[in-house]
């Protein structure tokens, strides 16, 4: 069966708008998985200033807790650290917090993203509190954000600093230390 005139005009408007736009297969594979992530998955709050790239990888990190991804984590981790103490920490924040990364999650943005940005988790089902810490990290695709993951210890991937407000807000988005 041949296309008749309006499937093949719709062709070549799709055709034509892959070419002006630039966009490449990777990139269309790269927003259907985030739009999967995204529909899948309960909103996460925001309070604070985030930067597109640091509020990108702290939705992958709640997603991959919640998920359960071992290996998924550990693949946001700093290259930096050690694959062990990443894997490891990223087996911590599963067993600690996939409940509550699973339901409703404040994200806080503390102090500006373009260096590294700090980011409190409230995880309201469960009232816990997760703190990470976000950095660009140059790589082979430029700059992308990754996550410091070097909490091996169970005990010190769930403590939490004295600073670290116990609900969202209470400092303005702007760190004390």
């Amino acid at each position: 069966m041949r296309p008749g005139p309006a499937q093949r005009a719709a062709l070549v408007c799709v055709v034509a708008l892959g070419v002006l736009t630039g966009c490449s297969a990777g990139d269309d594979a790269d927003e259907v998985a985030y739009a999967g992530d995204y529909s899948s998955h309960p909103p996460l709050a925001v309070v604070g200033y985030p930067s597109r790239d640091t509020l990108g990888i702290t939705q992958q990190v709640v997603w991959r807790i919640a998920d359960g991804g071992v290996g998924e984590l550990a693949a946001l981790g700093d290259d930096r650290q050690g694959q062990a103490a990443t894997r490891k920490t990223a087996e911590n924040w599963i067993t600690a917090f996939r409940t509550g990364a699973a339901g409703r999650v404040t994200a806080e943005f503390y102090d500006e993203g373009s260096y590294h940005q700090t980011v409190v988790l409230y995880l309201h089902d469960t009232h816990q509190v997760k703190q990470l810490h976000v950095l660009p990290v140059s790589g082979d695709r430029g700059t992308v954000y990754r996550v410091s993951m070097s909490e091996p210890d169970p005990a010190e991937a769930t403590a939490v600093e004295p600073w670290v407000p116990k609900t969202p807000g209470e400092l303005g988005s702007k760190s004390v230390r």
